[in-house]
């Protein structure tokens, strides 16, 4: 397809002559165009009525282009948590809220959704995605895109293609076959364009090899030019990951179209040079600045030119709290609920013992680019004694945490001259002080020292009041030199760059720590030196994370205090979970295991109190090795800021727990087929093929937890019957009808798996796959029917051979039911078969 036939007029795309508007532009001005202006901003150029766009993080909520601290923002559930629900018009209501936080911060693209599939449960970034089935994330991914592009915000897909793990992310290949890539990694990209009409995509950090390509995400022209551009018809703008790009004339050959940060970096630095030596032709250039200027269209950016969206003039009709409450308490999957404890009756439970590590501190977002200052916070304590009318008694019961807190300079420290706080100062290469404050608050980071500055040193003493060991540290990045109590502890003369900022250990570096036993109260002496890092593309910081923990009871006497709280409760509510140590961008998880000796607490308050709930305050599998013997178990994901509240309304009755699960839950880290996401030689192979995540459990006959799409809901239903219709253009239209046999009115989720013929000659096709899927509602006793569409996509394979697809002849069998392993009908489906197509067939 040509840039030609890409741009043609269409409902969205104006006959707008960009090309004409393009040609008043210098080249001088055209490469700039390519290049960001800073951090989360294009270049404008004001003489054609170009403004600046401003893009933004966004996968749980967005966050805005300031950076000021103080700035908030609506804090979203993980989005695993909107896959949960199933709920397509739900995603429609999540992409308008998308919008309208875009929209009150002043963003015009939103870096989200993030469509890459949870391929292995370790995946640092697996909270951020939403499924590890590609049919349901790409159903969930195009309402949410297509409804807040209808409002005139643009989305940016991310991260294309096949980047599941976080493990040496910017160097890594992921190796995949032409077949996997076709029906399972790029599946949810390509229905993104093509249904929803994506503006804007990320290209990823890390690289493929097609096993006829492999190069960058960034120079794959295979990917990006061959198969987005010019077989989807892709329009939109590819954007760099943040200092992704490592070349200049690949890149551009490739298929990048905008580099992000600027200004500097590789293009910044060198694209210009490229045209003019001839390696980069300046038609590639003017294709790359017409989808800028399209975009800018889009969005409202250009000057005289109407911008997209029928919606846009309704973009802040929407509650955003409110589509946030009952998102995050329809999405709670039940994973178990024996006797039917859930929803707790409110007329028998007037004392609560909340305990648990996250009951105390819940954990409501994952690290890196998801994290948001939320607009509001709240406490389990106060919303669940709110929802229940009962007084909630709070013990954390168990130790989950590695690493210390932040040190508290206000009331624990002293600095030289002796006022309170700490001494901050700048240094320049020879050591000379150039700046310095004391400072009461100290939240990790030093913000955009002087250019010239080569380090920043931290002066302290410590209070030390508590008998007990005390642990104070020092976490940081790059070169320095930490002294604590005259002793040093850590030194390193390794100068960092712009690399560290693509690492999340450098939100929460681990910390050199020094353990001092202390009988009676004293002080130690911090000194810590460390480097003043000046990225390229990004603002330059100093990174020290000051921290000590202060002694505090065992992990055995807390247990016992909670077990004794449970003991005299109406009910007992333990949540557990992980935190930010083990959930974030720039990481993979080392253990499915919770952390901590949360497990012994679960059984022991159990034990202790026969009536007892239990909350998994997590975004990604962890094994649950009691989950068969409690009587209730919950799974709340990772909320956002409206969870506690959200959890009140699913404890009391008001808003079902709806969910179904949008992954399989392990019983065993051992069972897990894919179980970990370490490069080997700097490649990771799929050797999974088409069989990710669900596919790959019933291919090998291993038995989970709980399988992809359980979840109980709080009423029980009857499948009685389905029946299946062909439609013209192949698709399949099930009718299940279902009978809400319990005492509330619940919602169902019908999901239909695709079996393939027996004895197919199409290779190795999983056991089945997810087909469609309907979300029903009946009060108790009602019958309804869920209509689910299976398209004629669902049947078909990638041929390899031909490079195209196919769909083998024979009898498919459509299973219908609640989860891919309790399935309650099954239909047969003739189909006479098809040759290979070429990919735009």
């Amino acid at each position: 397809m040509s840039l030609d036939t890409a741009l043609q007029p269409t409902a969205d795309r104006p006959a707008t002559d960009l090309a004409q508007l393009r040609s008043q532009l210098t080249l001088e001005e055209k490469v700039r165009l390519l290049v960001g202006a800073g951090l989360w901003s294009t270049t404008a150029v004001e003489r054609i009525g170009l403004r600046a766009m401003h893009l933004s993080d966004g996968p749980a909520g967005v966050r805005g282009v300031s950076e000021d601290g103080a700035e908030t923002s609506a804090s979203f559930p993980a989005p695993s948590a909107l896959a949960a629900t199933w709920d397509v018009d739900l995603a429609d209501e999540v992409g308008a809220a998308f919008a309208s936080e875009a929209r009150r911060h002043g963003v015009d693209v939103v870096l989200a959704p993030q469509v890459n599939l949870q391929r292995t449960p370790v995946g640092g970034r697996h909270f951020e995605c939403y499924s590890e089935d590609p049919l349901l994330t790409g159903d969930i991914a195009v309402h949410v895109v297509r409804a807040a592009q209808e409002r005139g915000v643009g989305m940016c897909v991310k991260h294309f293609v096949a980047n599941d793990s976080e493990t040496q992310r910017t160097s890594y290949l992921s190796r995949v076959d032409e077949r996997t890539l076709r029906e399972v990694y790029l599946a949810p990209f390509e229905r993104l364009v093509a249904e929803a009409r994506a503006w804007s995509l990320m290209g990823a950090y890390s690289g493929i090899d097609t096993g006829t390509t492999a190069a960058p995400a960034l120079e794959h022209r295979e990917l990006l030019h061959d198969v987005l551009k010019a077989e989807w018809g892709f329009d939109g703008v590819v954007v760099s990951d943040w200092v992704a790009t490592k070349s200049v004339a690949a890149a551009a050959h490739g298929g990048l179209d905008l580099q992000m940060p600027g200004p500097d970096g590789v293009w910044g630095d060198g694209l210009l040079a490229a045209v003019l030596a001839g390696e980069v032709d300046e038609a590639t250039i003017d294709e790359k600045v017409d989808r800028l200027l399209l975009l800018a269209q889009r969005v409202g950016a250009l000057e005289g030119c109407e911008p997209s969206g029928a919606l846009r003039d309704h973009v802040h009709d929407v509650d955003v709290p409110d589509v946030l409450r009952t998102l995050v308490a329809r999405s709670m999957v039940v994973l178990r609920d024996e006797g039917g404890v859930l929803p707790l009756g409110v007329d028998d439970v007037a004392t609560v013992a909340l305990v648990g590590p996250n009951g105390a501190a819940p954990f409501v977002q994952g690290g890196g680019s998801a994290y948001v200052r939320p607009d509001r916070s709240s406490t389990l304590q106060d919303a669940i004694g709110a929802a229940l009318g009962a007084d909630v008694d709070v013990h954390a019961g168990a130790v989950s945490r590695f690493l210390p807190p932040t040190l508290d300079l206000a009331t624990r420290c002293t600095a030289p001259d002796g006022s309170v706080g700490a001494l901050v100062e700048v240094l320049d290469a020879d050591g000379t002080v150039i700046d310095s404050a004391v400072r009461t608050e100290w939240g990790g980071w030093l913000r955009e020292p002087a250019e010239h500055a080569a380090s920043v040193r931290i002066r302290t003493t410590v209070a030390l009041r508590e008998p007990g060991t005390h642990e104070v540290g020092v976490g940081t990045v790059g070169r320095h030199r930490i002294v604590i109590g005259g002793r040093e502890l850590s030194t390193s003369e390794q100068v960092v760059g712009a690399e560290v900022i693509l690492d999340s250990s450098v939100n929460a570096p681990a910390p050199v720590v020094l353990r001092i036993e202390v009988d009676e109260p004293t002080t130690v002496e911090l000194d810590a030196t460390v480097q003043a890092v000046h990225p390229v593309g990004y603002a330059s910081f100093a990174r020290a994370e000051l921290v000590h923990r202060v002694p505090v009871k065992s992990a055995d006497e807390l247990l016992v205090e909670a077990v004794a709280a449970a003991e005299q409760a109406d009910v007992a509510i333990v949540v557990v979970g992980t935190n930010e140590e083990i959930e974030s961008e720039g990481y993979d998880r080392t253990s499915l295991a919770l952390p901590g000796n949360q497990d012994q607490l679960v059984k022991a308050v159990h034990a202790a109190n026969p009536r007892t709930v239990v909350v998994v305050n997590a975004g990604a599998p962890v094994v649950l090795p009691w989950l068969d013997e409690v009587p209730c178990v919950l799974w709340a994901w990772l909320g956002g800021q409206e969870w506690p509240e959200a959890l009140g309304d699913v404890l009391a009755g008001r808003t079902e727990p709806a969910g179904r699960l949008p992954w399989t839950l392990p019983a065993s880290e051992a069972d897990v087929p894919v179980p970990d996401a370490v490069p080997v030689d700097g490649v990771i192979d799929y050797t999974d093929g088409v069989h990710v995540g669900y596919r790959s459990w019933l291919r090998l006959g291993r038995t989970p937890a709980a399988p992809f799409g359980h979840g109980l809901g709080w009423s029980t239903w009857e499948h009685d019957a389905a029946v299946a219709g062909v439609l013209e253009d192949g698709s399949v239209v099930v009718d299940v009808t279902v009978t809400n046999t319990g005492r509330r009115a619940a919602r169902e989720v019908v999901q239909v798996y695709v079996e393939p013929p027996v004895g197919s000659p199409s290779g190795d096709r999983p056991v089945r796959w997810l087909g469609g899927f309907a979300v029903v509602h009946a009060e108790p006793g009602e019958s309804t029917t869920a209509r689910v569409r299976v398209d004629a996509s669902a049947f078909r394979t990638w041929d390899e051979e031909r490079h195209g697809w196919v769909t083998p002849a024979g009898t498919y069998q459509l299973r219908a039911g609640r989860s891919s392993g309790d399935l309650r009908h099954t239909v047969d489906v003739s189909h006479p078969g098809s040759r290979a197509t070429n990919p735009d067939g």
